[in-house]
């Protein structure tokens, strides 16, 4: 196995370990949202209403495991169930307000920590990680979508590898230009936006 590789698997179980004791320090307190509401509430912001069927597809997890999820996130107000708009007979989850309060209150929160983890950061290495972060991601979402076909294949893992290899291809470019070795910087407003 490629040293490097052996490096970024320490690497990844370094933040899995960090991310696992954060939420074992925020349990029990009601102002953070538990990985699986935020990862539904975020799905639901960028897709808009999804049934229980659709929600379980997208994660490749069964339909008990959302119905477990979204019911708790329907006690906490965090979703509704409204009728299919295209007029199916699955009622769809939609995000409330309250949801959406918490769920960009969440994003803040993890923001915050993130600028405070990368302060020493120039603007370009931050631009750079993000950029392979994504491309990481777009790669797993295109293992997972041949393995199991739905919609980790459609818009969004489709989506972010085109723009993993846009970001490479530009960086390629404007290094070769500017003839240095390091990433465009890019703003953080803008890497937002994109999510």
């Amino acid at each position: 196995m490629n040293q490097s590789v052996r490096a970024l698997e320490y690497e990844a179980m370094l933040l899995w370990r960090h991310r696992d004791m954060r939420q074992h320090s925020a349990r029990g307190d009601d102002r953070h949202l538990d990985r699986s509401a935020y990862v539904l509430l975020s799905r639901l912001e960028l897709e808009g209403p999804m049934s229980i069927g659709q929600l379980s597809e997208a994660f490749k997890v069964a339909s008990s495991t959302i119905n477990r999820q979204s019911a708790a996130m329907l006690c906490a107000g965090l979703v509704e169930r409204i009728p299919n708009p295209e007029g199916g007979i699955a009622r769809k989850f939609r995000v409330t307000e309250e949801g959406r309060r918490r769920l960009n209150e969440e994003r803040d929160r993890n923001v915050r920590g993130l600028e405070r983890i990368l302060a020493g950061w120039s603007e370009e290495d931050t631009a750079a990680f993000a950029a392979y972060l994504r491309r990481f991601n777009a790669g797993m979402e295109s293992l997972a979508a041949q393995s199991a076909p739905g919609p980790l294949a459609g818009r969004l893992g489709a989506e972010a590898e085109a723009e993993a290899e846009a970001e490479a291809e530009g960086r390629e470019g404007q290094r070769a230009g500017r003839g240095q070795g390091r990433p465009s910087s890019r703003s953080m407003s803008e890497l937002k936006r994109r999510r």
